[in-house]
């Protein structure tokens, strides 16, 4: 096929992706394109269609400042809202030319001698671009068990972020083997049509009340009449929120009061002391992720309802069997077993100057500078990109603030005597040397395991302070700290 030469290449149309585009056409420019190997937009919102599926971000925090959505039916926002509103920004900004549907990226490769990029689909075409904007998120490709005997299973068995709707699960012996955060939504959707849930536990969560209720007509029209009041009231969740980041600093006040809180919202519903038991975290709160949740535990209570803890050994035809012995009948397996998060643009290859492999690069952990970017690998960016998760408040403040960085970028490649910005290593190396200082001072950097390391325990997917922090770090593009050249 004949190379297509855009300005700029956007990979993914999650949220990040959509809200990168949205600011190229606020901006004036249309020579870009995005690539997006799904059918159709919305990332994690789109593929994540389990029962019950949630935000655990309040809503009016989850959507972009520059389009406030006036009708959120609820506090907590589900999966058809969110991609319902991914919908609209995409048909009001007029996006659907710019995107390239059912088109998977299979490597990247930077050209020095042109100063471009030539991006190769798993299809086979080419696409060549000044600049690449990965948006592809961390949350996207499903993890699965290494078990054995999972081949020579008889029933039924799918991940939650690949829900099967049209299986039927009534009176069907069902085993989930995880109890993470798609676990705690579709466990109580689940669990009265079932004829016995078992639900395979490696450590338990620490689970929060969840302040989720409807909005009331009288707050519709408010916010409907006044749309200043939304404003404000956006404002007010994010101040809460930030002040949660204290909850994570390890052993603060704070942190003792979130687990007071996890230890009654436990009391409250297991009266089971041995359940109790299993269900007690031994490990401080955040170091995986809190969960937040009104019917995890009353699901998890019920009697046909049985939470195991021993490993498991092998799957044979109808059961799962456990290292005890035990077997556990099954129809129907569930994975919920999260996301490949640590490995980030994996399966896909990026190579930058001199051919060197953006895996290889990151072989002892991923890192970038401010998130956003690698040295060596030029005109190249990322949203939601290693140490920008967060545990605490709204990944879209955070995506927003990525996009004016880049947007900075890319207005200072208009110059024509530029050809390219590469960050340069030591500072990213000094970013991140501060980053992983501040880490030690965070639960999350304690000795649990948990999806924001790696294998070897470094920290790769969180921010490590106040979300306030890293806009104020984002806030101007400081073309000191890249290489330019022309």
């Amino acid at each position: 096929m004949t190379p297509r030469t855009v300005q700029i290449a956007i990979l993914g149309a999650g949220m990040g992706g959509l809200g990168m585009a949205i600011q190229l056409r606020r901006a004036g420019i249309d020579s870009f394109v995005v690539l997006e190997k799904g059918s159709d937009v919305g990332g994690t919102w789109r593929d994540n269609v389990y029962p019950g599926s949630g935000c655990d971000v309040p809503s009016h925090l989850y959507s972009f400042s520059f389009e406030p959505k006036l009708d959120w039916s609820r506090k907590f926002a589900k999966q058809p809202e969110i991609h319902d509103y991914q919908l609209h920004v995409t048909k009001k900004y007029g996006l659907r030319p710019f995107i390239r549907f059912n088109t998977e990226v299979a490597d990247a490769r930077f050209d020095e001698a042109t100063g471009l990029w030539h991006i190769r689909t798993v299809a086979g075409e080419e696409i060549t671009a000044n600049v690449v904007v990965s948006a592809l998120g961390q949350l996207n490709r499903p993890a699965y068990p290494k078990v054995e005997g999972l081949e020579s299973f008889a029933g039924k068995q799918f991940h939650s972020a690949r829900w099967d709707h049209d299986y039927d699960l009534k009176d069907k012996n069902v085993v989930v083997i995880g109890n993470g955060a798609s676990a705690i939504q579709f466990v109580p959707e689940i669990v009265d049509k079932v004829k016995k849930l078992t639900i395979f536990q490696r450590s338990p969560n620490w689970v929060v009340p969840k302040d989720d209720r409807p909005y009331t007509d009288r707050e519709q029209s408010m916010f409907q009449r006044f749309p200043w009041t939304v404003k404000l009231h956006r404002w007010m969740i994010y101040l809460t929120l930030e002040r949660n980041y204290l909850a994570f600093i390890k052993d603060s006040f704070f942190s003792k009061l979130f687990e007071k809180a996890g230890r009654a919202e436990l009391e409250k519903y297991i009266a089971d002391p041995k359940l109790r038991a299993v269900l007690t975290p031994d490990y401080p709160a955040g170091c995986k992720r809190v969960l937040i949740s009104n019917d995890w535990y009353p699901a998890i209570a019920k009697p046909n309802c049985e939470t195991v803890t021993s490993p498991i050994a092998r799957v044979t035809a109808d059961a799962v069997v456990t290292h005890d012995g035990k077997s556990h009948p099954a129809d129907t397996i569930i994975f919920s077993t999260g996301f490949e998060t640590t490995t980030f643009l994996a399966p896909m290859k990026v190579l930058g100057l001199g051919g060197r492999d953006l895996n290889d690069v990151w072989a002892k952990g991923a890192e970038a500078h401010r998130g956003v970017a690698v040295s060596g690998f030029p005109n190249f960016f990322m949203l939601y990109g290693p140490n920008t998760n967060l545990g605490h408040n709204s990944i879209i403040f955070m995506i927003e603030c990525q996009i004016n960085y880049i947007m900075q970028a890319i207005d200072a490649l208009k110059n024509p005597k530029l050809r390219w910005l590469d960050v340069r290593k030591t500072a990213e190396d000094a970013f991140n040397d501060e980053l992983q200082q501040d880490m030690q001072k965070t639960v999350w950097a304690a000795g649990c395991s948990s999806w924001y390391k790696n294998a070897e325990g470094k920290v790769t997917n969180n921010w490590s302070s106040f979300t306030a922090k890293y806009w104020w770090q984002m806030r101007q593009l400081d073309l000191d700290e890249y290489s330019l050249v022309g």
